[in-house]
């Protein structure tokens, strides 16, 4: 093996492993509201809201804001391609890895709403699913703003509520803060629309096939 092509190697592999630590806990927390929803929203007897449902509900809620997050970890990918990464390393390494990282949260928030809008249909709640979404749109955007510049947790709505609320008062007097947000929303938004369609006609799609099968059968 060329001397230049071992190299090329060992740099790829080393610029792929300093992103696979965040990545990893990032995308467990990205799954974490995706789980979420599944054992809240698609469970048969889902519709018995006990004490453990409201809780999981709060789980949800404060863990979502982990999958659209993952889109910010742009600026990591930006960062090394600043420190000198090579076009080679950037092209065949970095872009498919992030792309596939982002793509796993975005699409775990995506299938997340999709369950939430599902359980609010059996419950009749059919024309409320919109604004729920928008609503927990608007939720993400304050979420992911307060996880990437001061830096909370979804946990420390427990463990510093205190910190927490007192920031986001500040917050709101900020236009450059509320200026991110909004931002962010929007970003979202678009996302999530073309997603989310693309993702119930794959379902449909998937459904479909044994259908077809055991019908030509």
């Amino acid at each position: 093996m060329p001397v230049e092509m071992n190299d090329w190697i060992v740099s790829s592999i080393a610029a792929a492993q300093r992103s696979t630590g965040f990545m990893a806990w990032n995308t467990f927390l990205a799954v974490v509201p995706m789980v979420a929803s599944l054992w809240l929203f698609r469970r048969p007897r889902a519709a018995r809201r006990r004490l453990d449902w409201w809780v999981g509900l709060i789980v949800f809620v404060a863990f979502l804001p982990n999958a659209p997050y993952v889109l910010t970890d742009i600026i990591h990918f930006i960062r090394f391609i600043r420190e000198g990464a090579t076009l080679g390393t950037v092209v065949f390494v970095l872009v498919p890895q992030y792309l596939i990282f982002m793509l796993i949260g975005i699409e775990a928030y995506t299938i997340s709403l999709i369950n939430m809008g599902h359980y609010l249909r059996q419950q009749g709640w059919r024309n409320q699913v919109s604004a729920a979404e928008l609503l927990l749109h608007a939720l993400c955007a304050i979420g992911i703003y307060l996880g990437r510049f001061p830096r909370f947790n979804s946990w420390d709505l427990i463990t510093d509520p205190i910190n927490l609320l007192r920031y986001v008062a500040q917050m709101v007097r900020q236009p450059q803060s509320l200026a991110v947000i909004v931002l962010t929303f929007g970003v979202i938004a678009m996302l999530y629309w073309p997603l989310k369609h693309i993702s119930l006609a794959l379902a449909l799609y998937w459904r479909y096939i044994p259908v077809q099968q055991d019908t030509n059968n």
